[in-house]
């Protein structure tokens, strides 16, 4: 049996499901509204910044090696020498990044390559090759970035 909504009813709950709707929307639409740009960090700023996180790091280094020495009963400089040991082993493993050179060449091939496809524009090319050189891609030597992307042949 179909019951008929009276129209009475059928406005509330219109105007409750959009009560509704604005409260979940709302914070939403202030939060991603929020066009006012972040300042960016000067360079004495980044610098302190970096020396800060250093000094940290180091703190944390110092603490889990002075605890490590004191669970395993031997001296906290045995155990700081051997933590570096390994530090400089695991660094002479690692690959070789690319120079910044080597990158900017490989992103040139692969926009020349693109441009020759047709999948951009040479101007399209240009300008994301001078985006890459004044640094606002993220990767080593770009601002405020911890790392970056290469894929070497691609």
């Amino acid at each position: 049996m179909i019951r008929k909504m009276s129209r009475k009813h059928l406005l509330a709950g219109l105007a409750a499901a959009g009560v509704l709707g604005v409260g979940i929307a709302a914070p939403t639409v202030a939060l991603a509204d929020d066009k006012s740009p972040s300042p960016a960090p000067s360079a004495s700023t980044s610098t302190d910044q970096n020396s800060d996180r250093q000094q940290q790091r180091a703190d944390r280094q110092a603490e889990f090696a002075e605890a490590l020495a004191k669970e395993l009963g031997v001296p906290t400089d045995k155990v700081t020498a051997a933590l570096e040991k390994l530090r400089e082993q695991r660094q002479a493993d690692r690959p070789e990044r690319p120079s910044t050179e080597d990158r900017q060449a490989a992103l040139k091939d692969r926009l020349d390559q693109a441009v020759k496809d047709g999948k951009l524009t040479q101007e399209q090319a240009d300008a994301v090759l001078k985006a890459a050189e004044a640094g606002v891609f993220p990767g080593p030597g770009g601002h405020g970035h911890r790392g970056g992307f290469f894929r070497p042949g691609n």
